[in-house]
């Protein structure tokens, strides 16, 4: 039934479920004072990240039943196998989440079909901007609001301003910030969720994104939806290595540093980056 899923379709019926899912997290955000954190593996968690995951689940399951689609997210992620029906959806409910408590408006909604390990489909939402991002493999990547789409795709960086570089408030570290000032003139942007700094740079307002791992790695439901987004808008989303990453493998994690810009920037950054982890023996090739 499922075996050539016509992807505008699936957007289609996707689109008003992600409406109502930014509608209900933004009413959680009104209330966030209310709202009790636990943690989750040194990660907080609330009351919204699940409910906002279990309806996205609920309404995505009427149309596309978890007999024939697997569904990887991560509020109900368990360590395993990789799931096996064809296409996988993959889910973050909540992108984000310190940057929606301390409330920089700065968070975001991830959605991406999978299919192959690759994502064919996907959305990022930013409630606080009402915008959903979209993308289809092969169809490029439209910035939608509740009137208008746009067509977006990634522009170059100005070669007499400084690099114009977000990097996350939580992550990142002496390392992370040590390697984007070797780079020159830049500009650091602090910016909350993975989706939100992806969405920036396709729509020109920021340059690069670079991801260090340490302690922990960013997770298939961190990286599916902005990956396809990126490369939709005529961007790169690879590893370091120039590598594309892979989804619902055994191993939902992502060790390798990443590098997301112009594909202009792509190669000089990915081997600058490199060769400054080799001099600081700051990366294993996990």
């Amino acid at each position: 039934m499922f075996s050539s899923l016509d992807l505008e379709k699936t957007l289609a019926t996707l689109r008003p479920i992600l409406w109502q899912a930014l509608e209900q997290l933004r009413q959680f955000y009104r209330q966030v004072k209310d709202l009790t954190v636990q943690d989750k593996g040194g990660d907080p968690v609330t009351l919204a990240d699940q409910q906002i995951d279990a309806f996205l689940r609920r309404a995505l399951q009427e149309h596309f039943p978890a007999s024939a689609f697997g569904y990887l997210t991560e509020e109900t992620y368990t360590a395993g196998q990789p799931l096996s029906q064809p296409y996988v959806w993959i889910i973050d409910p909540l992108d984000g989440t310190y940057d929606f408590l301390q409330q920089t408006g700065e968070y975001a909604i991830h959605v991406a079909l999978v299919h192959k390990h690759r994502p064919c489909l996907a959305a990022v939402v930013w409630p606080e901007q009402e915008v959903i991002y979209t993308a289809i493999a092969g169809g490029g990547t439209y910035r939608e609001t509740r009137h208008s789409s746009t067509r977006l795709q990634v522009q170059p960086p100005s070669p007499d301003q400084p690099l114009r570089v977000v990097m996350s408030r939580s992550h990142g570290g002496d390392r992370l910030e040590a390697f984007l000032t070797s780079l020159g003139s830049v500009q650091l942007m602090p910016m909350g969720s993975m989706g939100c700094k992806t969405a920036s740079i396709c729509q020109g307002d920021a340059d690069l994104y670079v991801s260090l791992t340490g302690g922990s790695a960013p997770k298939d439901w961190d990286l599916a939806a902005p990956d396809l987004i990126m490369q939709e808008a005529a961007g790169a989303f690879t590893y370091v290595n120039g590598e594309l990453p892979r989804y619902n493998r055994a191993d939902v994690q992502h060790w390798q540093p990443l590098v997301v810009c112009h594909p202009v920037l792509s190669r000089w950054v990915g081997d600058r980056l490199q060769a400054f982890l080799q001099e600081n023996q700051g990366y294993s090739g996990k």
